[in-house]
């Protein structure tokens, strides 16, 4: 099998398209100028034949001391295929890459090993930056794509088709790493997000053409239970969030108003990360601030969240894929001891059909696994990028 072939042709059989006529590499050109992941869009290299790759809304890091060039090779299609739009108008995303990517590249080494990371309801890209900073830092070799869901951050002003499901957004972020023509070997997901890498491997239905490993973080295949006393509800929290205006003036306001409503001081503190500042006519800045989310879409995500069920794809995976469940040993009432017995026996039955399921627990954390604890939470994924040959 070429080298190039992909994880993403595996799940939506496009092998072929590498050798449509309408395909053509794309170079992405960055003159590294850091050893820390920062942020900066291609410009314009008039000399090189084959045109630069500009990734629209997504982001890349810069990765490397030496004054060499740094190659990202991204395959796109020109804009007469239309069966895969513009980057632009799938996701918004961010491309942090370790500071070895580059030499690695430079060896004729197509494409380093990525991991894709996505988010909960409510959250978004930026979620994950901290710790996938760390990640690259640790593991120089790898590239990790965040991506902003349909409906969040700064993929809320790209216009989405409804319904807005647990599998519709798996299959944005399926078309999204299609279009990048990137191999993903690790997939993490934190709770929402968990359920949407189940449903990407379940759209795959077949087995892929190298091991990938995926991480559902504090969320179980099937139904969602409701939070105990003094617990945070997304599904509460939506509501409230819509009787409030879409214009604030305040963002303490909010958040008071937030804990006054009996959510904890963290909850409301995070959700007005989702405050933008509002432009005016005429004015650069302003005193007030819209969400930058859609709190519609969102909610009927959410409530897809809590109705899918995907426990056939952990109780018959493709060969090749290894699910990891992490369960956060604070949050008692997401796990059942139903949920954990199902867990364990398709960790048996997946080993004796050469799959992989395995279940680890995330001690003095709640929900919010990669703020309560990132350390233990890094621990426990580091083993998913080492001994990855490049």
């Amino acid at each position: 099998m070429p080298f190039l072939s992909n994880l993403t042709a595996s799940f939506l059989g496009e092998r072929s398209a590498f050798n449509s006529p309408h395909a053509q590499l794309k170079l992405q050109l960055l003159a590294p100028i850091s050893s820390r992941p920062s942020i900066r869009i291609a410009p314009p290299f008039q000399k090189v034949a084959f045109g630069v790759s500009r990734i629209g809304i997504g982001r890349s890091s810069i990765c490397g001391r030496k004054r060499s060039v740094c190659m990202t090779l991204i395959n796109e299609r020109l804009g007469r295929d239309r069966d895969v739009a513009d980057p632009s108008s799938i996701l918004a995303y961010e491309l942090v890459q370790g500071k070895h990517v580059c030499s690695s590249l430079l060896k004729s080494i197509p494409e380093p090993p990525t991991a894709v990371l996505l988010h909960g309801i409510l959250g978004s890209r930026k979620n994950w930056g901290t710790f996938v900073r760390r990640l690259a830092q640790e593991f120089p070799t790898w590239q990790f794509v965040l991506v902003d869901l349909r409906c969040h951050g700064d993929s809320a002003s790209i216009r989405k088709r409804g319904p807005h499901t647990v599998a519709s957004t798996a299959s944005d972020v399926l078309k999204l790493i299609a279009q990048l023509r990137i191999t993903p070997r690790v997939l993490i997901g934190h709770s929402f997000g968990g359920k949407v890498v189940l449903s990407m491997v379940e759209q795959a239905a077949k087995p892929l053409p190298r091991p990938v490993r995926v991480w559902v973080l504090d969320a179980t295949p099937g139904k969602v239970r409701a939070g105990g006393d003094g617990e945070d509800h997304p599904g509460k929290l939506i509501s409230f969030l819509k009787k409030l205006p879409k214009e604030v003036s305040s963002k303490r306001d909010i958040v008071n108003a937030l804990i006054q409503e009996g959510f904890s001081k963290d909850v409301a503190q995070w959700v007005v990360t989702n405050l933008q500042p509002t432009a005016t006519a005429g004015s650069s800045s302003s005193s007030n601030f819209s969400w930058v989310f859609d709190l519609e879409g969102i909610s009927e995500m959410y409530q897809s969240y809590e109705e899918t069920n995907l426990w056939k794809v952990v109780e018959d995976l493709p060969r090749g894929v290894h699910v990891n469940f992490l369960k956060a040993e604070r949050s008692l009432h997401r796990w059942a001891l139903e949920d954990l017995q199902r867990i364990h026996a398709a960790e048996e039955t997946a080993a004796d059909e050469g799959g992989g399921v395995e279940m680890h627990v995330l001690e003095d954390a709640g929900h919010w696994v990669h703020a309560d604890n990132p350390d233990g939470l890094f621990r426990i994924l580091s083993f998913s990028f080492k001994g990855v040959k490049v």
